[in-house]
């Protein structure tokens, strides 16, 4: 139901070009750094949880809070200042008094890393941009750094899948703006002066910023703190974009935005469709003293349900009457002038979306009965279409709850699915039907069938079938009745196929357009660049080449090839299939992408002549800035002048590398070194390998180069790049391809190949001479983290240490499959243990932090994955750490726990990595480690923040310059 949205609201947002970010934004870094030796007293292991009252929620209170025997002193520092070092002064920037072992200190409260990260961490965001629909303006959205931990603190419900912060009736953890800067966008390219967005009460808390069709209005929701550190509920503004003058939508002072699920939409220039909380809503039930009897789930029908490890879910009857009372909605159709109308009666309304002719709504809604094993996506779900003057048209489907879908990729829900309307047409509805019962394992074809309809069919008169496909249902780019395009895909083996249509021929054949394998990133042709419709909507670009006949579509392409991405744009005849390259990036120094079409607000063709599109700029040592390139001439007009984010890094050392594995399989890897660093002068770093392990069914796409030498290092609050800082080296991302060619399971081999993979990285950043064999580190999140203590305890021969966040250790505890294993564990029960690190403690030696959110939400990563983890080190006396991070998620947010996390990870760096002298260090006087790990404590910090922006990032025209690199 979301898709065509995503085209609609015209997004930039950088997670559209960079997919790593999707993936829980996961880091794939390595650090190294090489220094005086010293010797330490063998640690203890320890278990840290911090107690939350003791953070720090200001600059003033968090120094006090850390200035303790391990708070490095000015002098530590001194050599940091011009970011040189090629000398010996500068080869280190620890002092040899960090970090001494004081358990008073290191067990009491949140600390600071040294000031060499901490600044980086601590630097003002860039703003985000949103271009207007008919891209003449850009809005410049303001943010904040990094929040409180008493933010993350705040009461909120786990409901059925959802986060909600009660107080304000949306989801908890939101990041937000907290100012609108709007720019004219002058026939030059040049940026006209800024004009505020104004009106807006003191300590404005902006979200869900949406332009109006015509861009002459903003809408956005406000909310702002309490004094009790609640936050208000929302209210919906608008703003006119000339002047910037805002005001609330509604008249009334008691109506208030429900973004539990979906929050409002433009219906037309003058009026929006609200989701608000309803008026007769009285207080939250209340949790009865003695419940009415045991939670009882019952199984006597003998079906067969099998479900992946989901949290937050429903646990008894109280909690389905609080999630009903948060997530019921009222709609209101709402004018400019606040009129308002009632629209459609309370439920939980989940997506609104309406038809390109503003005609028609389609209205998505959930309903009783709930589960307490999965979801709210998986609940009872009802798809409506209205008329936007509020008149029931007709259901289209009412799904039932869904259970019993089999854990096996590319398995489905039975129904109707993907219902949306055709961006090319008035309003059109299409959606995709499963022929296979929605299972994977089953053998049928065809496997999916797509349906068309109009909005009001003639009575009798049957849905169209669009197309039959053999494989899963992908989308599909609409243009117009004689071109579309279908995408349909199968994971087990990698094949995606895009077939080009005739939608308004019945008599004209489906034919293949491309046909290969998704990993093959070598022969991807790119994806066909979209343009806006006056409707609002988004379809394919097709243009007119001059003097030329034929159907030319612009192909959007990545460029891989073996010496790294060389993004392109080509002129495509979709019906010889020849192309021809009209743009393509730099490949020398500099990487560059096609971010969008500038020249796509008028009906039919574009003119070739007259292409613009959007493009942005950026190299090893220049961050990202965007230009408006313009046809014939092609000369380009940069629009942005953003600061260097971390000017104490902007001369580091980057370099993508490839080397063998011993079975021939070719990996890649990106090696930063310090600023300044010199082999020859300074000799082997210490280095921290940073990674996240991947599948594949070729060894041949498993040995392709991914990224580009001459991207920009974007760093993230947690990124293992910040130890560059610390004249560290940094091996980003090595490759760790887990192969399974034909039948075979990728995952039957998943030790040996993670070693091998693991000792070709090793051996490379030894041969180059730039790491010390005896100071080399591993460290992971996540996926990355199962895979960081795996290679200790398989590969310690490799490996100082190792740091491992927010990972599962035993798979025995998600039995039902994990990552891209869709085995269940009696089906592969030798491969879940062998995989398992945590069958594999007695084997860990090396000293191992483990670091985890302590409401951490995602599937599979449980809280207790890593406190069990630990106790199974502790039983046999490795020496570990474990840090528990209070309030924090999956990834982490708040100032206090991001720092705490970087002088945990920076400690353990020094003590394990640096000052590292033998393979048997840390097995010293093991029986004394035990006995003494009595006194572990645990430090705990936050979750949620700018990872739960807004839940639908796309809907909000928004992209972020130098964000690749989050973690």
């Amino acid at each position: 139901m979301r898709l065509h949205k995503v085209y609609h609201r015209f997004s930039l947002l950088s997670l559209s070009h960079h997919p790593s970010l999707l993936h829980h934004l996961i880091p794939r870094h390595l650090c190294s750094i090489s220094l005086p030796r010293r010797s330490f007293p063998s640690p203890l292991s320890f278990s840290i949880r911090v107690n939350p009252s003791l953070a720090c929620s200001s600059d003033a209170g968090f120094m006090s809070a850390s200035m303790s025997r391990n708070s490095l002193t000015p002098g530590a520092f001194a050599a940091s200042e011009d970011g040189g070092g090629n000398n010996a002064s500068s080869a280190s920037l620890y002092s040899p008094n960090e970090y001494l072992d004081d358990e008073s200190t290191l067990c009491k409260a949140y600390q600071l890393p040294p000031p060499v990260i901490k600044d980086i961490v601590d630097a003002p965001p860039l703003p985000a941009l949103s271009f207007s629909p008919q891209r003449d303006k850009i809005l410049f959205l303001k943010r904040r750094s990094l929040p409180p931990l008493l933010e993350l603190a705040r009461p909120e419900e786990k409901l059925a899948g959802v986060r909600i912060d009660g107080s304000c009736n949306s989801r908890s953890r939101m990041s937000f703006y907290t100012g609108i800067g709007i720019h004219q966008l002058l026939p030059d390219g040049i940026l006209g002066p800024e004009i505020l967005v104004n009106g807006l009460p003191d300590g404005a808390k902006i979200n869900f910023i949406t332009w109006s069709n015509d861009g002459k209005h903003l809408s956005f929701s406000i909310r702002v703190d309490e004094e009790d550190n609640s936050c208000s509920k929302m209210r919906v503004w608008v703003a006119d974009v000339e002047t910037g003058k805002a005001r609330p939508l509604f008249n009334s002072q008691d109506i208030y935005l429900n973004a539990v699920f979906d929050n409002f939409v433009w219906v037309n220039n003058s009026s929006l469709l609200v989701s608000t909380i309803p008026l007769s809503r009285g207080d939250p039930p209340k949790k009865p003293s003695v419940p009415p009897g045991p939670k009882v789930q019952s199984n006597e029908q003998k079906v067969v349900v099998q479900v992946r490890t989901f949290q937050d879910l429903l646990k008894d009857e109280y909690d389905e009457d609080l999630f009903e009372y948060y997530a019921t909605a009222q709609l209101l159709l709402v004018d400019l002038d606040g009129t308002v109308k009632p629209f459609g009666p309370p439920a939980i309304y989940t997506s609104m979306d309406i038809s390109p002719d503003e005609k028609y709504l389609l209205l998505s809604s959930i309903h009783r009965p709930y589960s307490f094993i999965v979801p709210c996506g998986r609940f009872p779900t009802k798809v409506d279409l209205w008329t936007t003057d509020g008149k029931f048209v007709r259901q289209l489907c009412d799904l039932p709850l869904a259970e019993n879908i089999p854990i096996a990729f590319n398995s489905v829900r039975k129904g109707m699915r993907s219902i949306n309307w055709r961006a090319d047409k008035p309003s059109m509805l299409y959606w995709v039907e499963t022929q296979d019962g929605g299972d994977a394992k089953v053998e049928v074809s065809p496997r999916d069938i797509v349906y068309m309809e109009p909005a009001e069919p003639v009575e009798g008169e049957q849905p169209r079938i669009l197309q039959k496909l053999d494989l899963r249902y992908g989308g599909i780019s609409w243009c117009e009745d004689s071109l579309a395009l279908v995408y349909e895909s199968w994971y087990k083996t990698r094949r995606v196929k895009t077939w080009v249509i005739s939608p308004g021929s019945e008599n004209v054949s489906p034919r293949i357009l491309f046909d290969r394998s998704s990993e093959d990133v070598y022969s991807d042709p790119g994806s066909p660049m979209l343009r806006r419709t006056p409707a609002g909507t988004y379809v394919i670009a097709k243009v007119k080449k001059q003097n030329y006949e034929g159907t030319y579509v612009l192909l959007n392409g990545s460029g891989a090839t073996p010496n790294g991405n060389i993004p392109f744009l080509d002129l495509f005849d979709i019906n010889t299939g020849k192309k021809e390259r009209i743009w393509e990036s730099d490949k020398e120094k500099y990487y560059e992408m096609v971010v969008a079409l500038m020249s796509d607000e008028t009906d039919g063709d574009l003119k070739l002549e007259r292409l613009k599109i959007l493009t942005s700029k950026e190299s090893k040592t220049e961050n990202t800035q965007y230009y408006i390139q313009s046809w014939p001439e092609k000369n380009a007009c940069q629009i942005t002048n953003f600061p260097h984010p971390y000017p104490q890094l902007a001369s580091l050392q980057k370099e993508m590398i490839r080397y063998l594995r011993k079975d021939g399989v070719q990996l890649t890897a990106t090696l930063y070194l310090p600023p300044g660093y010199d082999p020859a002068k300074d000799g082997p770093l210490p280095c921290l390998v940073w990674s996240y392990p991947g599948e594949f069914k070729s060894k041949e796409a498993a040995g392709q180069v991914r990224g580009s030498p001459n991207e920009f290092a974007g760093i993230g609050p947690t990124s293992p790049l910040l130890w560059l800082a610390r004249r560290i080296a940094i091996l980003s991302g090595p490759t760790i391809p887990i192969i399974g060619e034909g039948n075979e399971e990728a995952n039957d081999r998943y030790v040996e190949q993670l070693v091998a993979s693991a000792e070709a990285a090793v051996e490379e950043v030894i041969r180059r001479g730039v790491a010390h064999p005896k100071k080399i580190a591993v460290g992971g999140h996540s996926y990355g983290a199962f895979m960081t203590a795996n290679l200790l305890a398989h590969a310690p021969h490799l490996f100082c240490c190792g740091i491992a966040r927010s990972g599962a250790y035993n798979r025995t505890l998600t039995p039902f499959g994990f990552q891209n294993e869709d085995r269940t564990l009696w089906e592969a029960t030798s491969t879940y243990v062998e995989m398992s690190p945590f069958m594999s403690a007695n084997k860990i030696k090396k000293p191992i932090l483990l670091i985890h959110g302590e409401e951490d939400n995602n599937s599979g990563t449980l809280t207790m994955q890593s406190d069990r983890f630990f106790n199974a080190l502790k039983g046999h006396g490795a020496l570990s750490r474990l840090v528990i991070l209070p309030f924090e998620s999956h990834g982490y947010a708040s100032r206090e726990s991001i720092m705490h996390v970087l002088w945990e990870t920076d400690r353990w760096l020094h003590k394990y990595c640096i000052n590292n002298i033998s393979d048997d260090t840390c097995e010293e006087n093991p029986s004394k480690e035990t006995t003494s790990s009595e006194s572990n404590s645990k430090v705990v910090g936050a979750t949620g923040g700018v990872g739960s922006l807004e839940m639908s990032v796309f809907d909000h025209q928004i992209f972020h310059p130098n964000c690749r690199s989050s973690l």
